[in-house]
């Protein structure tokens, strides 16, 4: 099978912390095997999308725990050095769980069980990192359980006298006010670790939050490779959702576009962290507002030749989480190609895209590269309104945040957290542009998936620069 030499590579070691060195050489073993395995194969013939095979639930779970011990093994312990934590505790009950725990769980592992408890061990000076669970089972291969209840019965117990026998100088735990996906340590289970705790230790315990944002937002070279074909495969159904396979000019509502891209989801196995929305904007109707464009105001009606139309889609597959926005024109009679009015303007999402990236710095907060894009794209003559979000393990992810639609002025706590290399955003955001044909104001929105890396700024897999034509059944007849 070709997942021999991934599954050799990537075997998590119980101790020892694998060097760099050895997973590049892992991965340019396994590099051709991953690309044969990219979520699927996209080809175009006749005009229509076929999609080959997605891979097996087994082999799903073969790559999901391949990606999971090389975060584990590789990443983790670079990022516990960074935020000097030499121990980190995650506690969960079943269907209550942590989210970042639930980023832990090797695909086996559905859910936590009864009570999970996580406890990782960071000896620096040692090189090794401990992954042990104080439960009743073993977590997968990943973490082995060091809780015996017939000899411990009390869980809590068990678990200090782990803490006691490692002598940890800092103890983090998941808290945080601002970060909802950091906050998962829930109260019940807060009240009965501290309380089991001597006052020499509790003095040890610190929020987790730097090292469990580092976590969650930091993406890998394998995941990457993925990641990429996620994207693809998000063009390719809102490509085939802009064509008149799926549209029918004065028969096909809104809505009809929205359950149909649901459909299409489910139908290839793969979810959707969000119900996806489709916009209408007319020359005769006016600019609805923002919360309005999102929401699925426009469900009812009917798409008509001269529609531009917007849509907010996005998939999850493999742990992984896409978010786009594309705009697609409906061509009236006669018409061959989108105006080029439209796609003028359609350039200006393009330059406000461009002046945010621009302004993307290791260490800048998203507060601070919002007040420079924004300045940047306003001295250029657009009309801005940015508000960008971490992507990748969750859709709303843990990060630099870079404004919201109503929070122009910067985002409070979220906005100040600074941009570290190795991290991936949805760009989303838009501009506001005046068409004469039209007589008023059109939203270009768009949205795509990007990548910050010490080689710079890129997006995951190109981005929309053209309006999508969508021509009627009989736009290529004549007379």
């Amino acid at each position: 099978m070709i997942y021999n030499s991934l599954q050799f590579c990537c075997l998590p070691n119980q101790n020892k912390v694998v060097k760099n060195t050895y997973f590049e050489r892992c991965q340019s073993d396994t590099r051709k095997q991953l690309k044969r395995w990219m979520v699927l194969s996209l080809l175009f013939f006749s005009g229509q999308l076929l999609m080959a095979q997605f891979y097996s639930v087994r082999e799903q779970a073969q790559i999901k725990d391949a990606i999971l011990s090389q975060r584990l093994d590789s990443l983790l312990p670079q990022l516990m050095d960074e935020t000097n934590f030499d121990m980190w505790v995650l506690i969960s009950r079943e269907y209550n769980e942590d989210p970042v725990l639930k980023t832990m769980l090797p695909a086996t592992w559905l859910n936590a069980r009864r009570r999970t408890i996580l406890v990782f061990y960071r000896n620096k000076s040692a090189n090794t990192i401990e992954k042990l669970a104080v439960a009743r089972y073993d977590v997968g291969t990943h973490f082995k359980s060091v809780w015996n209840k017939e000899k411990q019965p009390d869980q809590w117990q068990a678990l200090l006298d782990l803490i006691k026998s490692r002598n940890p100088s800092r103890i983090g735990i998941n808290i945080s006010e601002h970060f909802n996906i950091l906050d998962g340590l829930v109260q019940t289970d807060y009240k009965a670790f501290m309380e089991k705790l001597p006052s020499t230790l509790k003095k040890r315990v610190h929020s987790s939050e730097r090292l469990a944002i580092r976590w969650i937002e930091t993406r890998t070279e394998m995941e990457m490779k993925i990641f990429a074909d996620l994207v693809e495969i998000t063009h390719q159904i809102i490509a085939e959702a802009y064509s008149n396979k799926v549209i029918i000019p004065g028969q096909t509502t809104a809505d009809d576009l929205v359950w149909w891209m649901r459909q299409k989801v489910s139908d290839l196995g793969l979810q959707t962290w969000f119900h996806p929305s489709v916009e209408i904007q007319r020359s005769d109707e006016k600019l609805k507002n923002h919360v309005d464009a999102f929401t699925n105001k426009d469900a009812s009606k009917v798409i008509q030749p001269g529609d531009l139309l917007h849509c907010d889609f996005g998939i999850t597959y493999l742990g992984l989480n896409t978010d786009c926005q594309e705009m697609a024109y409906v061509l009236k009679p006669g018409e061959t190609e989108v105006p080029v009015f439209l796609q003028q303007a359609f350039k200006q999402g393009n330059a406000v895209q461009d002046a945010l990236t621009d302004n993307f710095k290791v260490g800048s907060t998203g507060n601070q590269i919002l007040a420079a894009a924004l300045a940047q794209a306003k001295s250029a003559g657009l009309r801005p309104q940015i508000y960008t979000h971490p992507l990748g393990s969750y859709g709303h992810s843990s990060g630099t945040t870079i404004g919201m639609w109503d929070a122009q002025e910067g985002v409070p706590f979220t906005g100040d957290y600074p941009m570290h290399h190795n991290t991936a955003y949805a760009i989303e955001l838009n501009a506001m542009v005046y068409v004469e044909q039209w007589g008023k104001d059109v939203r270009i929105a768009l949205e795509e998936s990007g990548f910050f890396s010490k080689e710079g700024f890129r997006y995951v897999n190109k981005r929309q620069t053209s309006i999508i034509p969508i021509a009627g059944k009989e736009a290529h007849l004549g007379d």
